[in-house]
């Protein structure tokens, strides 16, 4: 008895098979807030690192977020 799965991908059509690069992108089109910045780079919510995100912010702009998430 075989255990392979017949390929999903190959049900669906030609358009879909790869995911489009506007689903790819972290952000959705809202703010970054310092807390967001802070999460992402899996630092703790202190005085310290919202300060830290608030310059970085600044600094780069939403893109900062982008930055760090992979």
């Amino acid at each position: 008895m075989s255990t392979s799965q017949p390929d999903a991908s190959a049900s669906r059509p030609p358009g879909e098979r790869t995911t489009p690069d506007s689903v790819l992108h972290a952000r959705t089109g809202t703010d970054v807030s310092p807390e967001d910045l802070v999460l992402a780079s899996g630092k703790d919510l202190t005085p310290r690192n919202l300060e830290w995100a608030r310059r970085k912010l600044d600094a780069e702009g939403p893109a900062a977020l982008d930055k760090i998430l992979p």
